[in-house]
């Protein structure tokens, strides 16, 4: 187990070293990473967390922040929405099939980054070319995709609480739609995909119990043999372990995998 806590960089969530600081939340410390130095805010203070579950290297506190420093993050805050209208403007002249998501100078602005989602694959050298002409600094545009921008704008999905890979998930698990079907549910999209328009990630959360309890339970439309006789399986109640079927002459009969009939 590992001491660290979690903070912002710009919309960007990190895990940093405490080191020897206990800090708490809302602090605004300046952390070094691959790249330089950048403003950061303490998300989450410090908490414990398998060595196993950190994807990738841990920030390092250089300091904590001082009112040059927050002036430095306001400044760099007001010319990143500048920089931002203007990549935009020069998107829309060059007529690029992209979405512009946001805008970023590093701390010691030695970088500018662009975060943007598009559909195919997107030639913006002149457009990467005129925005280091405006800002004498390093450029870097990144296309990420639909649920890595869901991430980085973050939202409350269908359940009222904060989106899960806002929240917490630091890598996307595979979502299919076999998940959906094991947990019974309607294969309606508005009730399945989350706000990025892919499955929801909880499905994944409860697909290992519901596999576990689907076990002698049959499929929907099989024919099974009742003590009443032949019928068609027409509904399931997985977690119950209990399923209903019609039968002939008779009508629907209640089941169940351990044996009671009513």
């Amino acid at each position: 187990m590992l001491d660290v806590i979690e903070v912002m960089i710009g919309n960007d969530i990190k895990l940093c070293s405490p080191d020897k600081y206990v800090l708490k939340k809302g602090v605004s410390i300046i952390v070094k990473t691959d790249k330089g130095y950048d403003y950061a805010i303490v998300r989450k203070p410090n908490f414990r967390i398998k060595a196993h579950d950190i994807v990738e290297p841990l920030l390092t506190i250089a300091r904590i922040a001082n009112k040059n420093d927050f002036k430095t993050y306001k400044r760099n805050n007001s010319d990143s929405k500048k920089a931002f209208s203007k990549c935009d403007e020069l998107i829309k002249k060059y007529k690029l099939n992209m979405s512009l998501i946001d805008a970023r100078y590093s701390f010691d602005r030695k970088q500018l980054n662009f975060h943007f989602v598009s559909d195919e694959r997107v030639d913006f050298r002149k457009l990467a070319k005129d925005l280091a002409n405006l800002y004498k600094t390093r450029i870097e545009l990144r296309q990420i995709g639909v649920r890595d921008k869901a991430q980085l704008v973050g939202g409350c999905g269908q359940c009222g609480r904060e989106l899960c890979c806002r929240g917490f998930l630091k890598n996307f698990n595979t979502v299919s739609i076999n998940m959906v079907k094991n947990q019974n549910l309607s294969l309606n999209p508005s009730k399945i995909n989350g706000v990025c328009g892919r499955l929801m990630c909880c499905m994944k959360y409860e697909d290992t119990c519901y596999n576990e309890c689907r076990k002698g339970l049959p499929s929907i439309g099989k024919i099974v043999e009742t003590d009443k006789g032949k019928g068609k399986v027409v509904s399931l109640d997985i977690l119950k372990g209990e399923y209903r079927v019609d039968v002939e002459d008779y009508g629907i009969l209640e089941c169940s995998i351990n044996g009671s009939n009513q």
